[in-house]
């Protein structure tokens, strides 16, 4: 039997490539018994032809297959299902008359509770996408990481890549993150001060259990990083929220009798807001008089437009009460998952132990991979393509506003990828966001940023680290257009 063309198809919108996506189909109906071993496949020619693809994109998508027995070539007949190949033997059915196993009983739902249900996992397919977070290609240098991948792969240091670490981390990587990134900040640590995550969150999550205690208090910026809120709302503690302004986090208004403060100093979230360096000095004197931990999320720091940052509360911080979070998810693409915690050594042995317990480490090969492209120079070449990329939208979309007539709910604010603003009274975001779907543009509504979601109707985020600068000024009308007519209502 022959399995014709149209069994199968491609989805252009998906970030995959067309080829893995093949692949995938393949293998997927394979395993789940729809294509039976020694089933002919459609000529190379005929199935590019239906897909809309070239032929070399099916003929290399066949040729991965027939390496991994999923396929079998027979010469001048085809490519077939392979004889050898196992397919999933499908479970019978359940016996109606076997009770349900009571789940509800066995789980509480704090986890599934503190999950955002305000993301948009198909972005890719709307024209105007302003969503925060993510990554355009056309900015990551994909030679420059093919090449680092190869050599992590090649035969000189496959073994120190497959290897378990154990608890340690990739000391390249570590060697690099202390000598050429941290002190862009000001930060100087050794290596028994440095963990590596799997991204910020991560590092937020590893954090946080450690530091948590029955019947502590932990004050957190209000509006602020909806992540973080997630972690500490599933970890049931006593979060108290403290209304940011115009600088930040006012140290004068954090409550007594916290164990810890929770910010991000160089680019408020999500108002992009700066800490200016004495509100900074009077955050660490408090923490230093009244023996509170302050945990910095110093996330997007390489994106500021009005000259050089300012300092890293980890610079300052003279007595160690600084947990220093950072993340390349920003600078490379979310993608990669990594990122780092920068502690007094006494908290990294515990959260180092933490990590142990949970994955180990993270993948060996992705540490290295990105060790060899921060010390070959791909790193500094890709944060300054992504720099002068974000500028010009940032001015182009700072104009788009403007023009329009949206109303940014922090003027001052140079930092970061996206802007903050507010909406005329009586408006809610949310209706606004489902409004702008059916209008192929995607924002971010305000209420997940708050600690109160009441608070946050009134404001959503606009995020440009995805959207091409030509696409900008359409999408910014479609939002103005929006407005207006539902203040006509």
């Amino acid at each position: 039997m022959s399995i014709p063309p149209d069994a199968f198809f491609l989805d252009r919108t998906d970030g995959l490539s067309l080829q893995v996506q093949l692949r995938r189909q393949i293998i997927a109906a394979v395993t789940a018994g729809r294509f039976r071993p020694g089933e002919k496949l459609p000529s190379t020619r005929a199935l590019a032809d239906h897909l809309g693809v070239a032929r070399v994109t099916v003929a290399q998508a066949f040729a991965e297959l027939v390496s991994t027995d999923y396929l079998a070539s027979r010469d001048r007949s085809g490519h077939y299902i392979s004889e050898t190949v196992e397919h999933r033997i499908e479970a019978g059915p359940t016996s109606p008359t076997a009770p349900g196993f009571d789940w509800d009983s066995r789980l509480d739902g704090r986890f599934a509770q503190a999950r955002r249900s305000d993301r948009t996992r198909d972005w890719r397919r709307y024209a105007y996408a302003f969503v925060y977070g993510q990554a355009d290609p056309e900015l990551v240098d994909h030679a420059a990481w093919r090449d680092c991948a190869m050599r992590t792969l090649g035969r000189r240091e496959f073994d120190a890549v497959t290897g378990d670490l154990y608890d340690a981390d990739d000391p390249e990587l570590t060697d690099h993150l202390a000598r050429q990134i941290l002190p862009r900040r000001g930060i100087s640590a050794g290596p028994g001060e440095i963990l590596l995550t799997m991204g910020a969150q991560n590092a937020l999550w590893l954090v946080a259990q450690v530091l948590l205690r029955p019947g502590a208090s932990y004050a957190i910026e209000d509006p602020g990083y909806p992540g973080l809120r997630e972690i500490l709302a599933a970890s049931h503690a006593r979060v108290l929220p403290v209304p940011v302004d115009a600088q930040g986090l006012p140290p004068s208004a954090i409550p007594p009798g916290i164990a810890a403060v929770f910010t991000t100093a160089s680019h408020q979230c999500p108002t992009n807001s700066t800490m200016p360096l004495p509100r900074r000095k009077e955050l660490l004197a408090q923490a230093q008089a009244r023996g509170f931990v302050v945990v910095e999320d110093d996330y997007e720091f390489e994106m500021s437009f009005a000259g050089a940052p300012s300092p890293a509360l980890k610079a300052i911080d003279r007595a160690g009460a600084v947990i220093y979070v950072g993340s390349f998810s920003k600078s490379v693409f979310p993608g990669l998952r990594l990122g780092y915690v920068v502690a007094d050594p006494r908290f990294i042995t515990e959260a180092r132990a933490l990590r142990g317990m949970m994955l180990r480490h993270p993948p060996g090969h992705m540490q290295r991979t990105l060790a060899h492209f921060l010390s070959l120079g791909h790193y500094d070449a890709q944060a300054n393509r992504m720099r002068r990329a974000y500028a010009r939208r940032r001015a182009v979309m700072a104009q788009a506003i403007a023009e329009a007539g949206l109303q940014p709910a922090a003027p001052n604010a140079n930092g970061g990828s996206s802007f903050w603003l507010t909406l005329p009274p009586g408006l809610d975001s949310g209706r606004l966001a489902e409004l702008l779907k059916t209008r192929d543009v995607l924002i971010e509504p305000g209420r997940p940023f708050h600690a109160d979601p009441r608070d946050g109707g009134g404001f959503y985020r606009l995020a440009y680290s995805s959207i091409a600068a030509e696409r900008i000024p359409e999408g910014i009308r479609r939002i103005a257009d929006a407005i207006r007519e539902m203040q006509a209502q």
